[in-house]
């Protein structure tokens, strides 16, 4: 997989979540699978997206409030 291409669509990914944050988990979902592609290809994984990923695993599986 060239890295311009990995590149490209990480850019995509991160532009869907700033302008379309009501899709967050469908955008965590695409972000695993982006990330395990590199993984099973033993590439190494950016620490930074790796960060985006915990964070955004933490962010949303908080309980709701008031529940």
């Amino acid at each position: 997989m060239p890295f311009e291409s990995l590149k490209a669509r990480m850019s995509m990914l991160l532009e869907q979540m700033v302008h379309q944050p009501e899709d967050m988990h469908e955008l965590q979902e695409t972000l695993r699978e982006e990330l395990a592609e590199l993984r099973s290809q033993g590439l190494p994984v950016p620490l930074d997206l790796v960060e985006l990923e915990q964070r955004l695993e933490d962010q949303l599986n908080l309980p709701k409030k008031g529940k």
